[in-house]
């Protein structure tokens, strides 16, 4: 099997319709050649799992393509300000940014690709029974397909709520029919996913041939933070429980904290034993302008797009020799401030203008610039692909889904920020860093959050569920009642049943 970096793509889109013009048979009985059809795929495992590839590579859109997640969420969140060039620049990162996001200006891909691999799954689900492979194999697809449903499921309902929850392939005539469910039903079938794919899933992976399918460990801490979301504190902590271990040591699954905070970042340091969930990329996709952003695109857009605009190394040196990138998702001066002095900030955030102001490097400031960018997922000029396509969109930098740091955090939030292996865990993420030991309490859990995970997409999250965003986001014009969740795109709600979110 190829590795999931290097990505089957395949088109699974409704049967393609030959329309003719002649009522003479002859024409009526022509077969298209050479072309796979839905109604004739899916005949054998090869053909199963590239259906099973294309599913996976939705997962992508955590850090791929302009519309990337990573992105979005750092943008609506008070760590970052969009930046970019200038107010135009990224004009959905920028609405959400400021709060001024609404039907017209939020794009559709946020809906519409998590939508894509649930049509994907939906339709590998119901021809797997059918497909001529061992039981074996074919339970553990169906266990990855119902998985990557869940997870595609629990992005839209935590950024839209209202959505359609469909679970089988729907003709082209029943699309316009479809309504909204009540969020409740969705969460049900996250769950009921996740559970029954569980057992059919590996405990443990051969990374050389399938680095980057979900395992076991995945699926159940996965589910241990849905449960956290819906408020099922019990059920979440013992899922936890059981990806986490004990902390500091090695966990029944084989996860451990790295030993060093700064080995998260290195490049070549992928699927490490603090990976739950890991989005894969490669610089040999040769990704180029006119497919950007498509399912042939497998480079990491999200390090292009933070890195600072302009970027000149004026000394020379290898230590400050990063690439240049487009200046997004520059640092807030309150995430500056709480970082300064702590172990990570030196891995987290990193001071251009003041490289700047000691003349080692030349750089244009972006919209809304403080100086401060990003640096976790910064590249230097020495991971520039130097294979086919546009460098820019070639970087092969994976990025985390999850990883156990913050499974421990959200396992002792789970346990109400008190007692004894709720301390434990918060200490274990401290102790790696060389912090001292902190009395646990939900703020003392939620600031750590916010100081482990800067820049990794989940601050926003955490802000909206724990009922802190409209203090933390009224000085970015952040509406209670409204801005928790995305308006559904104009484009979704038109000839439609679907409702539009309220007050947008």
């Amino acid at each position: 099997m190829k590795k999931l970096r290097k990505i089957i793509h395949i088109w699974i889109g409704l049967p393609i319709l030959i329309f003719v013009t002649s009522c003479s048979e002859e024409y009526l009985e022509v077969q298209p050649l050479g072309t796979a059809l839905e109604d004739n795929y899916y005949r054998n495992e090869a053909e199963a799992y590239s259906g099973l590839i294309a599913i996976y590579d939705v997962l992508g859109k955590q850090s791929r393509g302009f519309e990337n997640m990573i992105a979005l969420l750092n943008s609506g969140s008070d760590d970052h300000f969009t930046g970019g060039g200038s107010s135009s620049d990224g004009t959905q990162l920028q609405a959400f940014s400021n709060y001024t996001i609404s039907e017209s200006n939020i794009a559709t891909s946020y809906w519409n690709d998590f939508y894509q691999g649930i049509f994907r799954a939906n339709t590998l689900l119901l021809k797997l029974p059918d497909v001529d492979m061992p039981n074996a194999t074919k339970a553990r697809f169906e266990a990855e397909s119902k998985a990557l449903r869940a997870i595609y499921y629990f992005e839209l309902v935590r950024l839209f709520k209202n959505i359609p929850l469909i679970t089988s392939p729907l003709a082209t005539s029943e699309i316009y029919n479809v309504t909204q469910a009540d969020p409740v039903d969705v969460y049900t079938q996250i769950e009921n996913d996740l559970l029954d794919a569980i057992s059919d899933l590996p405990v443990t992976l051969d990374i050389e041939n399938e680095g980057g399918r979900l395992t076991q460990g995945a699926a159940k801490a996965l589910l241990g933070k849905v449960y956290l979301y819906q408020g099922k504190n019990t059920l979440a902590a013992a899922e936890l429980a059981e990806i986490n271990g004990t902390p500091g040591t090695t966990s029944a699954f084989g996860y451990r904290l790295l030993d060093n905070f700064s080995e998260l970042w290195e490049i070549s340091n992928i699927y490490n034993t603090e990976s739950i969930i890991e989005i894969a990329h490669t610089d040999q996709s040769n990704a180029d302008w006119w497919f950007w952003g498509s399912s042939a695109d497998e480079g990491n857009s999200l390090a292009q797009m933070i890195g600072p605009r302009g970027f000149v190394n004026s000394s020379g040196s290898a230590a400050t020799d990063f690439a240049g990138g487009w200046g997004f998702n520059v640092i807030t001066q309150g995430l500056y401030d709480v970082l300064n002095g702590d172990p990570r900030f030196d891995e987290t955030i990193i001071d251009i203008q003041a490289l700047a102001d000691a003349g080692q490097i030349e750089y244009e400031p972006s919209f809304q610039n403080t100086g401060y960018f990003l640096k976790k997922f910064l590249p230097f000029a020495s991971d520039r692909s130097t294979g086919g396509g546009v460098v820019e969109l070639n970087y092969k930098q994976h990025t985390y889904m999850m990883r156990l740091a913050d499974t421990y955090l959200l396992e002792a939030e789970a346990l109400g920020g008190s007692g004894a292996r709720a301390q434990a865990l918060l200490d274990a993420v401290r102790a790696r860093v060389g912090l001292p030991s902190v009395p646990v309490t939900m703020d003392a859990i939620m600031q750590e959050r916010r100081l482990e995970l800067a820049g990794e997409g989940h601050r926003w999250y955490d802000l909206v569920r724990t009922g802190n965003a409209a203090t933390a986001l009224a000085f970015k014009g952040f509406t209670p009642g409204k801005n928790e969740i995305l308006p559904i795109p104009l484009a979704e709600l038109e000839n439609t049943l679907l409702e539009q979110n309220p007050n947008y």
